[in-house]
């Protein structure tokens, strides 16, 4: 499989569904992330640094919605000589067949575990580090303070949880105002208006966003004794959550 560039929505004449990690979506995955997410590759690098600061010696590295495994590579390649194993898991096939396909091309010995699994019935256990890079907006909302418990209770105190979303903001102002400096960042990477009106309407009703007032709050119902903002890039942020 060769990634390719991301033209879904640019057909006029396609009118789109509701988003889906499908074989489609996969061959372009890694140009669309690129071009939708401002700070991506910031988050993804950060998430190797922040795994060797916290992992500890034979203990597991979740990266949970791996997708084609991104941070699970940023992870492996900071880990090395760590005794440790990182656990890469996503429910989409398509997903996890190009990230075993770019696993094995990597030459870092860290052992990684592939799971094609929902989230919410995977094994979860024996963690120091655990990622949730852009994955829990997928999750239903009420099923998502149930996931985050059971993350906290699979890790340790001063253990990590790294969470990163897309956000909404409470000033309907500050709600606009990012909601245009996102679709700008899309228009400088060379999307076209129907491009950006077609992935909304797409992935409307399917990403479910939320207040940072609102993760923190479940984070500290879910067992976590602190938790922060330590990037933002407009409407997308990521979240240290330390147990």
């Amino acid at each position: 499989m060769t990634d390719k560039p991301d033209t879904l929505f640019g057909d006029p004449l396609r009118a789109p569904g509701p988003f889906r990690f499908d074989r489609e979506v996969v061959t372009v995955f890694p140009d669309m992330i690129r071009r939708s997410v401002p700070g991506y590759e910031t988050v993804i690098a950060m998430s190797g640094l922040l795994a060797a600061r916290f992992a500890r010696p034979s203990t597991r590295i979740y990266d949970l919605g791996c997708s084609l495994g991104a941070t699970t590579l940023s992870m492996r390649r900071n880990l090395v000589d760590r005794d440790c194993r990182i656990v890469a898991v996503d429910n989409s096939a398509a997903m996890i067949e190009r990230c075993r396909e770019l696993i094995a091309l990597d030459p870092t010995a860290v052992p990684v575990e592939l799971r094609e699994e929902d989230l919410l019935q995977t094994d979860i256990r024996d963690a120091s580090v655990i990622v949730l890079n852009y994955t829990l907006q997928f999750i239903a909302r009420e099923e998502r303070l149930t996931l985050l418990r059971r993350i906290a209770d699979a890790l340790s105190p001063g253990d990590i949880l790294v969470l990163s979303e897309k956000v909404v903001f409470p000033d309907a102002s500050l709600q606009q105002l990012n909601v245009d400096l996102h679709h700008d960042f899309k228009r400088a990477h060379g999307y076209s208006e129907l491009e950006i009106a077609g992935k909304r309407d797409s992935i409307e009703n399917v990403l479910i966003p939320e207040s940072l007032a609102a993760h923190r709050q479940r984070l500290s119902e879910a067992g976590f004794a602190s938790s922060d903002v330590w990037f933002q890039c407009f409407n997308f942020a990521s979240i240290i959550a330390l147990k």
